[in-house]
């Protein structure tokens, strides 16, 4: 298991549960589950967030949240 730290809002996020497959689109692509936490790739780099608004805030600005 890999912990990483939201970087909107600081809470621990499971790395693993954000990338466990819990099934596939009709079209065969797998599908997560975001109750668990999302990600997003950004220049080059995987970003995890607890949920779907801090996702949106990072989007947004990614600049106020990056070192």
């Amino acid at each position: 298991m890999a912990i990483v730290k939201d970087p909107v809002c600081g809470t621990e996020v499971d790395t693993d549960a954000v990338n466990a497959t819990v099934g596939n689109t009709t079209s065969g692509a797998p599908e997560t589950d975001p109750s668990k936490g999302t990600k997003r790739f950004h220049e080059g780099q995987w970003f995890y967030f607890h949920n779907l608004d801090c996702r949106m805030k990072f989007v947004s600005e990614p600049g106020r949240y990056l070192p």
